[in-house]
């Protein structure tokens, strides 16, 4: 009953306090609250997670269409896949045709779109019908009949599409589908990066639970000086400790309320925002019941107990405040152990790879001990430095001598940044140490070309037109196109297993320089290829490319009923010659004819294959040759050439630590700016006095600069070198090498950034307070 009895006259003080007490529960409200709102964000993710893999799995279509074994009926549908890009923005989508009266919807669309008309979701109608997407309108000019709901796509943003189409068949590369639907489980988390999410959500999540320890405080020499009043009154050290415990629970609450409204108010404003192509449905901002109410149990918990232990170094006497600080160094022998331990603890965790599971509870425990530890020793460091610095300039001296006398309040407001800086250098160490096991080197070359295209199954006439198409796009250089098919012996040898087939690439005779070592070339040459350092298929090819004879260029695997087959003498004189890579990095075998040689328009089943090197100075040139694709083939399969790709796990992970990132940089911010102002409103009678006695205010402004810039640069040096340290233990526990030793400068940088930021935005309330009517008091 006395606790009960204590703390609710905390409460009422809180309440009654007047203006002054008013601000002081204002300024916690609004740090605990922001603080709240970051970790209901963080409980939000799972289920975004799940809500959005679940729609993912729910308009792919069921297993086995794409192996061909889905039979025709009245609700079977054709499609191919028709996805693009635009200015960097990836654009998905399909072709459809309807086999019957009752074709199977996607999730989201009411009715299948017809011939020429499109079912967009609403980013994609909104861009089309917007003079920035008048590109590509030209590459999707179909008629817009549905909009895409929710229920099919990943995001409010997705940039997603169905156009219905009437020409779509088989032979052209579509593929049947009789439902959407697949439950295939996805690939679990490889070891490496179980690990890395775990560092992410530790390193993300730390500075935010320091950010409400430090909230819970705040206004508490104004509040330590109105409980010196009531020991004067007789009140003893105990019920004083937790009269303290009761504003600070009062200010707590409300700012768990807070951070409810901020979090449902920015829910509403989710599906507006986007990073690195990245949003949210607001329904998909849902908290799990049980982390929400760890939340709400903690938060309160944690502000009574911070200041309990607060309490423990302050003397609340009837005739004023003393505080151990000023007299008694603070103790280094027991913050040590705490990093010490984090990082012992994590190398008796031993190596982790392989396939098997990987336990994330001693990977987070050391991270966070580490990280926590160096939070600990923060206010340790900054007193050790501070107590060494003499002389300088007066707003020099001024700072130095604001810390000396109390550091606390300095070492409270950079906590944060120091541990959020501190695991950014882990994280980016460990990013780059592993980067290799999830990269794969392509063999293309972006240099000789930047985007290779590949058409279906199309008539020979077809093919040369795309070729000529592609040449006379805007901005295009050089375009090394073949028109493609198969060939074949007629007919079985004696001696032979097995009818020959092989493959027939025409093209002029630059083209075929860049595919085969031809050495001189001129229209009529035919060309037999053989493979780099492959005597195995080199055989295979001249098994069908015998020259002086007859081969076949419309075997049976392509020929349609009733079609005629085709035949061609390959020219007795033809060279052998050996490939080269082409921009893929693939080695092109067979046969190479000059168009002189054999019209390809005559083909009756070809494909054409472009690698396209564009002239990047020109604007939107990307934008010009993928309108090309699509004018000729709205299902052309466009690629971009690149020398590395990613695995898609692996991008994953690192996009959501940017967005994360993004979000805990902001907090950081913001905590930094909270707690200066309220470091302000407890000084603002002591800046007036200094104001009135002749101080300059430019004096003092830079006073303030220094009293926050020196503590952020002895944590960003702590960070610095725990950051570092964890980072090492963390790659040598992966088996890796470090790469990266110098990942803390630009991270030190942001650091310093942050700094002035919050300085220059704390200037206007420096000037207020300097104002001669701060002098009044109650």
């Amino acid at each position: 009953m006395t606790w009960l009895r204590d703390l609710g006259l905390g409460i009422r003080f809180a309440v009654t306090g007047g203006r002054e007490g008013w601000a002081r529960t204002a300024l916690t409200a609004v740090g605990v609250g922001l603080g709240v709102a970051m970790l209901l964000v963080a409980s939000s993710v799972p289920h975004l997670l799940d809500e959005r893999a679940e729609r993912s799995h729910a308009r792919q279509e069921m297993a086995g269409s794409l192996d061909g074994d889905v039979p025709r009926s009245d609700s079977t549908v054709l499609r191919v896949r028709a996805a693009t890009e635009y200015r960097a923005r990836y654009v998905e989508g399909f072709l459809m045709r309807a086999e019957g009266s009752h074709p199977v919807l996607p999730p989201g669309v009411r009715s299948f779109p017809g011939p020429g008309e499109m079912a967009a979701s609403p980013a994609l109608k909104e861009l089309l019908a917007s003079p920035e997407g008048a590109l590509l309108k030209e590459r999707l000019p179909y008629r817009v009949t549905t909009t895409i709901g929710d229920a099919g796509l990943l995001s409010p943003n997705e940039l997603y599409f169905y156009v219905g189409s009437d020409s779509l068949t088989e032979a052209t590369g579509g593929y049947r589908v009789s439902g959407y639907g697949d439950d295939t489980p996805g690939e679990p988390l490889a070891p490496l990066l179980v690990v890395l999410v775990v560092m992410t959500c530790v390193v993300l999540l730390a500075p935010v639970a320091i950010f409400i320890a430090t909230a819970v405080r705040f206004g508490g020499d104004g509040r330590d000086r109105r409980l010196a009043a009531l020991r004067l009154v007789g009140t003893d050290i105990p019920a004083i400790r937790r009269i303290a415990a009761g504003e600070a629970l009062f200010g707590s609450l409300l700012g768990l309320l807070a951070g409810v409204a901020i979090f449902l108010a920015g829910r509403g404003f989710v599906g507006h925002i986007e990073v690195w192509d990245y949003s949210a449905f607001p329904s998909d901002m849902r908290p799990a019941p049980l982390s929400a109410a760890l939340v709400a149990v903690a938060v309160p918990l944690s502000a009574v107990l911070v200041t309990l232990v607060a309490m423990r170094a302050v003397a609340v006497e009837p005739l004023g405040v003393t505080r151990e600080a000023g007299s008694r160094r603070r103790r280094l022998w027991w913050r040590l152990p705490v990093p010490v331990l984090g990082l012992a603890l994590l190398a008796l965790t031993g190596r982790i790879g392989g396939l098997g599971a990987t336990d994330p509870v001693p990977v987070a425990a050391g991270a966070i001990l580490v990280l926590f530890g160096l939070a600990l020793l923060l206010p340790w460091l900054v007193e050790a430095v501070v107590n060494r610095l003499h002389g300088g300039p007066l707003p020099w001296q001024l700072a130095i001598r604001r810390l000396q006398l109390s550091s606390a309040a300095a070492s409270r407001a950079v906590s944060g940044i120091t541990v959020a800086v501190a695991g950014a250098v882990a994280l980016q160490m460990l990013f780059a140490a592993v980067g290799d096991e999830f990269s794969t080197t392509t063999g293309q070359d972006p240099g000789r070309a930047q985007f290779h295209t590949f058409s279906e199954k199309v008539s020979g006439d077809a093919a040369t037109r795309t070729i000529q198409d592609f040449r006379s796009t805007r901005g295009v250089e050089r375009v090394i196109g073949t028109v493609e098919t198969f060939v074949t012996t007629p007919k079985a040898h004696p001696g032979d297993d097995a009818t020959g087939t092989s493959s027939l690439s025409i093209g002029d005779c630059a083209t075929l320089k860049e595919l085969a070592s031809i050495g001189s070339c001129k229209e009529g040459d035919v060309f037999v290829v053989h493979p780099r350092g492959d005597k195995e298929l080199s055989d295979w090819v001249d098994k069908t490319a015998r020259k002086g004879e007859e081969i076949e260029l419309n075997p049976d695997l392509g020929t349609e009923p009733g079609e005629k087959s085709l035949r061609w003498t390959l020219p007795a004189d033809a060279r052998t010659v050996t490939s080269v890579p082409d921009p893929l990095g693939l080695d092109n075998s067979g046969i190479m004819a000059t168009v002189g040689a054999i019209d390809p328009r005559v083909l009756p089943h070809a494909h054409t294959v472009a690698l396209i090197k564009v002239d990047e100075s020109v604007p939107d040139v990307y934008e010009y040759v993928r309108n090309t694709a699509a004018r000729i083939d709205p299902g052309m399969r466009v690629a971009a050439l690149t020398s590395e790709t990613r695995d898609r796990q692996y991008e994953s992970v690192q996009a959501g630590l940017r967005v994360g990132a993004v979000a805990t940089l902001l907090l950081i911010a913001a905590s930094m700016l909270v707690s200066q102002l309220a470091q302000l409103r407890e000084r603002k009678q002591l800046l007036s006095v200094l104001v009135a006695f002749g101080t300059r205010r430019v004096t003092l402004g830079w006073s303030v600069f220094w009293q926050t810039a020196l503590p952020v640069v002895v944590g960003l040096v702590a960070a610095t070198a725990g950051g570092v340290g964890l980072g090492a233990v963390m790659t040598w526990m992966l088996g890796k090498t470090v790469t990266r030793w110098d990942a803390f400068v630009p991270l030190a940088g942001a650091g310093g950034a942050l700094v002035v930021a919050v300085t220059l935005l704390s200037m206007p309330l420096l000037w207020r307070a300097m104002r001669p009517d701060g002098l009044r008091t109650e």
